[in-house]
């Protein structure tokens, strides 16, 4: 997968992600955890694109490392949405719970790649 195709899904992402919490439901909850699912999710696409900019490997290493921490915590945040009911849209919920465990694992192995060519 190239840098491009990466982005992409970055961004596919951060959209159906804004998608799931547009429908959740409107209450103390489902307000918080909206606003949470969006930061989190919305940032992998913001921050790859820094890390794209690095001034260095360690500096990509870093930003490619907070890219991992907010898939990680959508991920975690879509789980407790999927137990909570926040949503009816199960179609999209579970492709952004697929989709994050995908991307999560592509980082992983971008930073261990990263740190294996910077020794």
């Amino acid at each position: 997968m190239n840098k491009q195709e990466l982005e992409n899904r970055l961004i596919d992402f951060a959209a159906t992600i804004i998608i799931v919490a547009s429908k959740f439901e409107k209450n103390y909850a489902g307000n918080h955890l909206a606003g949470q699912i969006i930061r989190s999710g919305t940032s992998p696409a913001l921050n790859y694109g820094e890390a794209q900019s690095a001034e260095s490997s360690k500096d990509f290493i870093h930003k490619m490392g907070i890219c991992l921490k907010e898939l990680r915590e959508s991920f975690v945040c879509l789980k407790i949405i999927e137990k909570s009911s926040l949503t009816s849209d199960l179609t999209n919920l579970t492709i952004a719970k697929t989709e994050a465990n995908e991307l999560i694992s592509i980082f992983v192995s971008s930073i261990k790649t990263a740190k294996t060519n910077l020794k």
